[in-house]
């Protein structure tokens, strides 16, 4: 079995389209979706996408769908943080304007389908072993860590899991790294990704292969600002001009698990 891992793609339907051709192309038997397919500018056509595949697809939740079901739950739109939680700081306003927006999108039709995801998946890929796909960590779908991490502070985390692989997301930065004994892959963002432009992904079994892909952008910048969402200015900046990993990892370090 050879499977397929895309993680945050913050429903750009563009990148997303482009990687499913690859996909279709790459003798893939299924694909696991880790978390944050949104927010983002096309929030219902990019999950409907995803729902409608002729693929076998399995989902997890990352922080976004945490966010959106509890700014759905929210009686006081201001109580929702950034993580998804009902406590704590607010939004800042740019997030949440992109937060209700989102949510009005999505709400009602896609709550149960967010709500129904689980935290953690596991599957059984030939040449692997058991596999465990997560968000973040295994604990946490906000927990940051790069391939810059100290193995010291996240033998914790990986050890006694009884798999062979971890694969996560979050930061937005492919890697492929070893934690203990744990193969830890970082699938890196198809939507929104630091470094390069272009879409993130990657292909288990029986070995890892990182994948990038390449897609229009100046083709998915007009589609961008041809819906209402918010964010798109911004959005299309981070897609066709990103930060670098470098600025990103200095950045991280302030926040990584200490």
């Amino acid at each position: 079995m050879r499977v397929a891992a895309i993680y945050d793609i913050h429903a750009n339907l563009p990148a997303l389209e482009a990687v499913l051709q690859d996909i279709r192309q790459a003798d893939v038997d299924q694909i696991v979706v880790g978390g944050d397919v949104v927010p983002g500018p096309m929030p219902r056509e990019t999950l409907r996408c995803l729902l409608d595949l002729d693929l076998p697809v399995q989902f997890i939740h990352g922080n976004g769908e945490l966010a959106m079901l509890a700014q759905m739950a929210a009686k006081d739109e201001d109580s929702v943080t950034y993580w998804g939680t009902t406590s704590g700081k607010p939004l800042p306003e740019q997030f949440r304007r992109v937060y209700r927006w989102t949510v009005q999108q999505l709400y009602p039709d896609y709550q149960p389908v967010l709500a129904s995801w689980p935290k953690i998946l596991r599957l059984n890929i030939d040449g692997m072993g058991e596999v465990l796909f997560c968000h973040s960590t295994p604990r946490s779908e906000t927990e940051i860590f790069t391939r810059l991490t100290p193995e010291e502070r996240l033998l914790p985390l990986f050890e006694g899991r009884n798999v062979s692989v971890v694969v996560c997301g979050h930061t937005h930065m492919q890697f492929d790294r070893m934690i203990g004994k744990t193969h830890v892959v970082n699938a890196g963002s198809l939507g929104e990704p630091y470094g390069a432009p272009g879409a993130y992904w990657l292909i288990l079994g029986p070995d890892v292969e990182l994948r990038h892909t390449t897609y229009d952008l100046t083709k998915a910048a007009d589609q961008i600002r041809n819906t209402n969402f918010p964010g798109a200015e911004d959005f299309i900046k981070d897609i066709t001009q990103p930060p670098s990993e470098e600025q990103m990892l200095e950045l991280f370090t302030t926040a990584e698990l200490r």
